[in-house]
């Protein structure tokens, strides 16, 4: 019988250990302070995405010198997540595109996804604006940092 409880609480000790692992890793990690220039103006192209505002989530990564998507891949007035690439890609207005960092300023999650004109963090909720990355809702205090991408006919290109 001893041997039976002792089992049971080195079992108990490790799911306890494993979760806590698992809370911290999430939570960790700094802010990512750095800079980077502003993102480049779309080329003008129209988006034929079904819906405005919807998000998306990709985690494909794109060929050397390959396109990170089409511009009809972004939804205006939303954006899609690249999580292997750790930037988002919004459309603000038909034909605009911007990029920013997928790592939250709060505490250096990934973002999660693009809902309506916002960048969301599922780990705190802080929200981010599709426009220019700015903080809409904290706990984070700092914008998305920007990314430079390049538009080119119907691609988009990590620049």
């Amino acid at each position: 019988m001893a041997d039976d409880l002792q089992s049971r609480r080195a079992v108990f000790a490790s799911v306890g250990a494993g979760g806590l692992a698992l809370a911290l890793t999430a939570c960790s990690g700094g802010t990512d302070t750095a800079t980077t220039a502003a993102p480049t103006a779309g080329s003008g192209a129209e988006s034929s995405a079904p819906q405005s505002g919807a998000s998306t989530s990709a985690s494909s990564a794109p060929q050397a010198g390959g396109a990170l998507a089409k511009t009809a891949d972004i939804p205006v007035g939303g954006g899609t997540v690249f999580k292997d690439q750790k930037v988002v890609v919004t459309q603000p207005t038909a034909g605009e595109f911007k990029a920013f960092s997928a790592i939250c300023t709060h505490k250096g999650c990934p973002v999660g996804s693009v809902e309506g004109d916002a960048i969301v963090c599922p780990c705190h909720n802080s929200k981010f604006a599709i426009t220019d990355g700015s903080v809409t809702a904290g706990p984070a205090e700092k914008p998305l940092a920007a990314q430079q991408i390049k538009v080119e006919n119907d691609q988009i290109m990590l620049a």
